[in-house]
């Protein structure tokens, strides 16, 4: 093949499916540069990428190799499906204004077009759509802004969500497919994918409510146009995540999502307040 390298892996749950999709990467993706790179460093490993979780939600949904620890992973999902930090972005009118240029959130639940007064909430109309017709090709919602994104510093790297159901053996199952331009593989896609399963459930609980039926999860497949490990970060990971494989069984690199639940939901208080604290 010419150019980027396509991968394709699979997994029955996000721990198994974001562990196969790093050691491919790492096996077969193509040595390349990047605009972050530091003198010396060496280039990253990057490839297409399309990730299939089978089961979204079957365990263990945890792998221990996460970039900061069980707090960090609640306050991101909050952050994702919540909003709790929508408030960190910055005016687009103010040049002296350097907050954040977008969350994922804002972009999705409450997207801006400077020529109309409200706001659009993507979701609810995505659900609105799927309510009404599982089917449809058109329940989907976008981040990007070609207005402001193409010049920004730090552009949305998420860019689109598509949703579709399907009936097997009678059960309604709400299919999801997230597009990424750029995608951390090793430092953040995991959080990226478990927190965008956390929306997908929140999706299909709405489109239940608004059909008046159970609407189950399918699959979860995620396509990153660039997936990456930094070059600065090869080194841990080799040593790190290349030697748990090695060391420890797949029981022992992972944990299930409801053994600590609980705890996760525990940290929410704490993480309101630090969000707060540091608006």
């Amino acid at each position: 093949m010419y150019g980027i390298p396509v991968l394709v892996v699979e997994g029955d749950c996000i721990a198994r499916a974001w562990e196969n999709s790093l050691v491919k990467l790492y096996q077969e993706g193509c040595d390349i540069s990047t605009q972050y790179d530091k003198p010396g460093d060496p280039a990253s490993k990057d490839a297409t990428m399309l990730i299939t979780v089978a089961d979204p939600c079957k365990e263990p949904m945890i792998h221990r190799d996460i970039p900061g620890g069980f707090e960090d992973l609640q306050e991101y999902v909050m952050e994702v499906c919540e909003g709790i930090k929508d408030h960190w972005v910055r005016n687009a009118d103010d040049p002296s204004d350097t907050r954040w240029e977008y969350t994922y959130h804002q972009r999705l639940f409450a997207y801006t077009i400077p020529s109309l007064k409200d706001s659009i909430d993507q979701i609810e109309g995505l659900c609105q759509r799927l309510a009404k017709t599982g089917f449809t090709r058109r329940a989907q919602a976008v981040t990007w802004k070609v207005w402001e994104d193409n010049e920004c510093y730090d552009p949305a790297c998420l860019q689109s969500i598509w949703c579709r159901i399907i009936e097997q053996d009678q059960v309604p199952r709400l299919s999801m497919n997230v597009r990424f331009r750029s995608n951390d593989a090793y430092k953040a896609a995991f959080m990226n994918i478990f927190a965008l399963v956390q929306l997908q459930l929140r999706i299909a609980n709405r489109v239940s409510e608004l059909a008046g039926r159970e609407v189950k999860l399918g699959r979860y497949c995620h396509l990153a146009d660039s997936y990456h490990i930094y070059g600065a970060n090869l080194a841990e990971f080799e040593s790190r995540f290349l030697g748990a494989l090695r060391n420890r069984d797949f029981e022992g690199r992972t944990m299930r999502y409801a053994d600590i639940r609980e705890f996760m939901e525990e940290t929410r208080p704490n993480i309101l307040t630090k969000v707060r604290e540091n608006s």
